[in-house]
């Protein structure tokens, strides 16, 4: 077993003493003493103001598990990469989870929950490791490490610091003294024992046990040129200090799950149990093939992009659950469930292959959750989004609140024939946007039996009841020799500049007495 370093070469090492023990901070963070089968889940992003939908699918995950399970769902802001942390971008990640349901329970005990917080934390645990010889300070140079790099890659060697390549792992007191007396400051990195020709065993709640390379990396732990953690090791100290029991995160940590295991095993812990997620991919437009979905070629990959456009959120959840819950849906139609957050997901259910993003799929959902509002919702979700996101003529549809509670009031009064022509909030006030003098474009192309709406016109009163209403158009059908049908779609073209619509006697009264004679009359 190596020798470590002494307390005062530490505090000289790390820039300060220590402020905690192993033994404190396990006292500062006990055990959360929670039920038998509760999980204890992040969503842990990078503040790089972009929240991706493949995000959304993994915090959506982590939610569900701990919400079902009577656990906890926390949010832990990655930020220890300086260099790629946009300002505001921690007020994007909260907005859209609040948008979308997604309540985290941050108990300060457990905190602080911002990586840059918990500084004296890491360098505590830093010190521990180098105070047992398991890490040790390393004073190499970007320069250095790049000349290191290119010697690896001529000689056909995976490239990094390890063995041979590990300059700094076995200096003296004395030499690590001199650099330090020389004003150079170190890195911190783990003194690996892993032999890639022996194989270490994971277990993933998914895809069952894996088994890796062992890790021979000396990795960085504590960067040198600002005192925080690398990912990895922030990962291990918050994730064991947090009591996280179980972390979901993408399939491209796969390579990155023998390092993790290594470092708790290196700290005597238990590592949590790993949940990794399958890509969310797309058929791509041009070549019909199945890819990763892209920030660059797909709008829809922008989880603002949801809330801009006008998706229900509760729609949105309900898709991605049906992707990740197998069974979901087959269960929401035989009424066994009310909704997503009533179906109990089972880990090993969540798909490990490509998971498919569909957006005619999600036009469905959306399509199914509208049509179960009451009209007081849909009216209150139509404003609320109009206000927040829509344009001057969004706006101005949505200012009488009652003459817009008539218009999405159509068709709504029968459960077994609701209507289901409303997608987006925005798209439903496309949808009925000829209600409104402003918006409505006349249908110029339509050849119009004038005679038929000249003849009804003069016999048409707001007041009349619908069988009223429709004994008058057959009248006139029968005098200009016509169908009815034929008769109502004259008229409904001339209302709407449309010919498919819902119910048009709706459609007359909702425009009343004053629209519906000035558009005929237009026609005429």
């Amino acid at each position: 077993m190596r020798n470590g370093l002494s307390k005062d070469l530490i505090a000289r090492v790390l820039g300060g003493a220590p402020k905690y023990t192993l033994d404190e901070l396990e006292a500062k963070f006990p055990e959360r003493g929670l039920g038998d089968g509760a999980f204890v889940t992040r969503f842990a992003p990078s503040p790089t103001g972009f929240m991706h939908v493949g995000n959304l699918y993994g915090a959506l995950i982590d939610y569900k598990l701990a919400q079902q399970s009577g656990g906890v769902f926390m949010l832990r802001i990655e930020d220890t990469d300086t260099k790629r942390e946009v300002q505001g971008a921690v007020d994007v990640v909260k907005n859209a989870m609040a948008n979308f349901g997604l309540k985290y329970n941050n108990d300060e005990k457990y905190g602080p929950y911002y990586q840059s917080k918990r500084k004296d934390i890491y360098h505590s645990v830093a010190a521990y490791l180098l105070e047992k010889g398991l890490a040790y300070p390393c004073f190499l140079k970007p320069e250095e490490m790049d000349e290191i790099r290119k010697k690896q890659n001529a000689a056909g060697f995976a490239t990094g610091i390890y063995g041979e390549w590990a300059r700094d792992r076995d200096l003296t007191e004395e030499e690590i003294i001199a650099h330090l007396d020389n004003g150079e400051i170190p890195s911190i990195r783990l003194y690996s024992t892993g032999n890639p020709n022996n194989r270490i065993y994971c277990k993933d709640a998914v895809r069952g046990s894996i088994s890796f390379p062992e890790n021979n990396e000396d990795l960085v732990l504590i960067k040198s040129n600002d005192g925080l953690p690398t990912y990895h090791f922030a990962h291990l100290v918050d994730d064991h200090f947090m009591r996280t029991t179980h972390v979901v995160r993408g399939e491209e940590w796969l390579p990155s799950l023998p390092l993790h295991y290594q470092l708790f095993r290196t700290m005597g812990w238990t590592p949590p149990i790993y949940i990794h997620t399958s890509t969310l991919d797309k058929i791509d437009a041009e070549t019909g093939k199945q890819r990763k979905m892209s920030k660059r070629k797909d709008p829809e990959c922008n989880v603002a992009f949801f809330l801009q456009a006008g998706w229900p959120t509760e729609a949105v959840i309900e898709y991605l659950g049906n992707i990740l819950a197998s069974g979901y849906e087959e269960a929401k139609m035989k009424g066994m469930v009310k909704n997503y957050w009533e179906f109990e997901m089972k880990p090993k259910k969540i798909p490990m292959s490509g998971a498919l993003f569909d957006m005619k799929k999600l036009e469905w959902w959306a399509k199914e959750y509208i049509a179960t509002l009451p009209v007081p919702d849909l009216v209150k979700f139509v404003v609320d989004w109009a206000k927040e996101y829509g344009n001057e003529d969004n706006k101005k549809q949505v200012e009488n609140i009652d003459y817009l509670t008539s218009v999405l009031s159509i068709e709504r009064d029968n459960i077994k024939r609701i209507r289901k022509d409303f997608i987006t909030w925005q798209q439903t006030l496309d949808e009925v946007s000829y209600f409104w003098d402003f918006l409505f474009v006349p249908n110029k192309e339509y050849e119009y039996n004038r005679d038929v709406l000249r003849e009804f016109l003069a016999t048409y009163n707001a007041a009349d009841d619908k069988d009223t209403w429709w004994n008058k158009i057959v009248a006139v059908a029968e005098k200009y020799n016509i169908k009815p049908g034929e008769a109502a779609m004259n008229l409904r073209v001339a209302m709407t500049g449309r010919t498919n619509t819902p119910d048009l006697y709706s459609i007359m009264s909702v425009l009343g007495e004053k629209r519906v004679c000035n558009r005929i009359e237009m026609i005429l």
